[in-house]
């Protein structure tokens, strides 16, 4: 959430950004109420101090015997019109805030400007696709072949865009969740942590989910939700805290199921592991100082890379334009990761700078050196979507006959298992 007062300074930035996102908001209408609330405000005091002068006039007259009665003349209402501008300038404030939860963050400069994904900037590769010589299979088909994802039984038991794990398919996606937790917990220094995967309204509004996206996402009749990403509960398992500067960088990682309704996503990626309404990933969160939130957000993407460079999985990396960028974000990278199948590079991981946006809407602040309260800086990533690692595996360790091979890195985490092949 952009805090009232930067929107005030900053109007002509603002409108800007919310330009070239594409995102329509009356902002001059916004600052005008907020005028209006201090104006209440600064009246509500006068009243005050008036108030409070004239009661202490009375009290000097009391003593000396004298009359007080123009005096508490002067009075009179003032309760009832300190009470009305009080009310006027709290229902002010909640229409407001109610405002800034909707409007999006500001953009970071580096943020390339665009209006959609084609106008992304590509940052880097790793490795080489593959040349097999007969056509590659999707992995939706070698899944099918292999018997180790279950789609049709899984359409029976919940509908459509959801999928059943079986044999070394449930094993593989075991050990993916595995080998991530112990790389980013013993070699990337996040504490690890196993999160409810309901929370509450609150909860979802402090890391921007709402009000925004609530179509996106599954309710339950107590208006409790399930989480459609584990960096819900990550960013907000410090809220309402001051941290000590010796706990920052605060780095924490979780998996967690994650259930989304995928609202806008009809006719996408009908087949297969790609989109779906229920799905696994491990997440990665950092909260920081403003100062080293963009060292951060390159290590928390080198994490993320981590996982698919010892995976021996080709991908690249893109900066998010400004009309393709999340709506708490200043700055995101995205990883995507090579499906021979589709001939391209599909998303993986998005690695986000919130900046202080998730923090304040959060109130997670931490004491600097000078002994000053700030807002933190909140990061977030996948490190990785496991659904779409395993798509990515099935696909670049495919042969000819439809078997595949597990990544030397895997195998141990598959008791040294080395192929699946059609039983």
């Amino acid at each position: 959430m952009l805090d009232i007062k930067f929107i005030r300074s900053n109007l002509e930035r603002v409108k800007k950004d919310y330009e070239n996102r594409g995102f329509k908001a009356d902002l001059d209408a916004l600052v005008a109420l907020d005028e209006k609330r201090r104006a209440a405000i600064q009246q509500v005091e006068e009243l005050k101090n008036f108030k409070n002068s004239k009661s202490k006039e009375i009290g000097i007259l009391k003593r000396e015997g004298k009359s007080c009665d123009a005096v508490m003349a002067e009075l009179s209402g003032m309760n009832d019109d300190i009470k009305r501008l009080d009310d006027e300038a709290n229902a002010l404030e909640t229409q407001i805030s109610d405002e800034l939860l909707r409007m999006p963050n500001i953009l970071h400069a580096s943020t390339p400007i665009g209006r959609s994904e084609e106008d992304n900037v590509e940052i880097k590769k790793f490795g080489t696709p593959k040349v097999f010589n007969f056509e590659p299979k999707p992995h939706f088909e070698l899944a099918e072949n292999l018997d180790i994802v279950d789609f049709e039984r899984a359409v029976k038991l919940s509908g459509s865009r959801f999928a059943l794990f079986k044999n070394e398919g449930a094993k593989l996606e075991r050990s993916l969740i595995n080998f991530m937790l112990n790389l980013h917990t013993t070699e990337h220094g996040y504490q690890e942590v196993s999160p409810p995967f309901m929370v509450t309204r609150e909860t979802m509004t402090g890391s921007g989910q709402l009000p925004k996206f609530e179509e996106d996402l599954y309710k339950t009749t107590d208006d409790m939700f399930l989480i459609p990403t584990a960096e819900v509960t990550l960013v907000n398992y410090r809220s309402k805290e001051i941290l000590k500067p010796t706990e920052l960088p605060y780095n924490i990682t979780a998996y967690t199921p994650c259930f989304r309704r995928e609202a806008g996503s009809y006719g996408r990626d009908l087949k297969g592991l790609i989109r779906l309404h229920q799905f696994d990933k491990v997440e990665l969160v950092k909260l920081t100082t403003p100062e080293s939130s963009y060292v951060e957000l390159d290590k928390l993407l080198g994490n993320a890379e981590k996982i698919l460079q010892l995976l021996e999985i080709p991908y690249r990396v893109v900066q998010l334009c400004s009309g393709d960028i999340g709506f708490g974000s200043s700055k995101t990278y995205d990883i995507e990761v090579w499906l021979p199948s589709q001939n391209c590079y599909r998303e993986i991981s998005s690695c986000s700078n919130t900046e202080e946006f998730q923090a304040r809407r959060c109130s997670i602040r931490y004491r600097d050196a000078e002994g000053k309260i700030q807002f933190v800086h909140a990061l977030n990533g996948s490190g990785l979507a496991v659904g779409r690692t395993l798509v990515a595996i099935l696909e670049n360790y495919q042969r000819e006959d439809g078997s595949i091979e597990i990544p030397k890195v895997l195998q141990p985490y598959m008791g040294g298992m080395t192929e699946v092949v059609k039983k």
